[in-house]
């Protein structure tokens, strides 16, 4: 037996200690389209990562916790890591993660039957998201002007997401301009109604953004490439299997807080994808520049930050 004992310590000796995981710090938001960079911090073990993620109550939020170097990779609105970059922030663009993702809502009993009613009405929005965007590029569509002050058309009221939907439920607001899958639980419960799905603007359908610290591209390539492995198979997983998706947001993300019917009608209008392009990043830019979003001094050019060889070499791996 003891000779036996000293053959297994020899070959555990030969095998040397097991591999650390890398340890990557994740950025993320509590919403329905969020669910497959979610799902990374349970997935990405078998990629020899350990991802952290961290949710913040809303996306410009999470930058200055890449500043301080406390979060590597990062979900958010692409307007927001625009805004970020012309700041000076050192991130890239390397991937998609959502579609869509934002609704136009009145309150029920609210006379609004079009864009145009919102004339002489307050519009909740929350403040650097797709969603003021959206909301903006609607309004400027229909010849209506804004503020956050009175003597505009439209009367801006920026709160947090969280916040939107009592205030539209008290009447503190006429509409809002919401993401998902809070939108559709204000139509669901009754209190709101869908106006439009706001995609009829030079923008289209926003494209979310997986952004990734310059740091850990470029000191680190191997760990960057595995993560955005492990994000592509991750978002596969979520569109091979709709079921498995709806268990994890409703189950895991919000603890049953929303509906199976809220998590469809979220997802019918914030599909997961993993793809975006550096002319979207780019139309966002110039969209933001036109309306004032994010006031930059130093608008980026995409071109120059919008990385997507990591993607393409985990789509090549796992879209077959």
């Amino acid at each position: 037996m003891t000779r036996f004992l000293a053959l297994a310590v020899a070959a555990l000796t030969l095998a040397g200690p097991a591999r650390a995981q890398d340890v990557v710090r994740l950025g993320n938001l509590k919403f329905a389209h969020y669910g497959a960079v979610s799902y990374m911090k349970d997935h990405c073990g078998k990629f020899g990562l350990k991802v952290e993620e961290i949710v913040f109550p809303k996306g410009i939020d999470i930058f200055p916790a890449i500043v301080k170097g406390e979060v590597d990779l990062a979900a958010s609105a692409a307007d927001a890591a625009i805004a970020n970059r012309a700041g000076g922030g050192r991130i890239y663009v390397v991937a998609g993660f959502a579609k869509g993702g934002a609704r136009l809502v009145a309150a029920t009993d609210a006379p609004i039957k079009s864009v145009a009613d919102l004339k002489g009405k307050k519009v909740g929005v929350a403040r650097g998201g797709a969603q003021e965007l959206l909301l903006l590029a609607e309004l400027a569509k229909h010849g209506l002007t804004w503020s956050d002050k009175p003597g505009k058309d439209v009367l801006l009221v920026y709160l947090p997401f969280a916040d939107l939907n009592q205030a539209l439920m008290q009447k503190q607001v006429d509409a809002m301009c919401q993401s998902e899958p809070q939108s559709s639980q204000a139509i669901n419960k009754g209190f709101g109604r869908e106006l439009l799905k706001p995609y009829d603007t030079p923008l289209g359908e926003p494209v979310r953004a997986l952004v990734m610290t310059e740091k850990l591209y470029k000191e680190k390539p191997d760990v960057a490439q595995r993560v955005i492995d492990c994000f592509v198979d991750s978002t596969n997983k979520f569109l091979a299997d709709p079921k498995f998706a709806e268990k994890y947001v409703v189950e895991q993300m919000f603890k049953g807080q929303i509906t199976s019917q809220d998590y469809k009608d979220a997802i019918a209008n914030s599909p997961f994808t993993h793809d975006i392009t550096v002319e979207h990043v780019q139309t966002t830019t110039d969209l933001m520049v036109k309306y004032g979003v994010g006031k930059m001094q130093r608008p980026p050019k995409a071109q120059d930050w919008v990385k997507l060889d990591l993607l393409q070499k985990a789509k090549a791996k796992f879209d077959k």
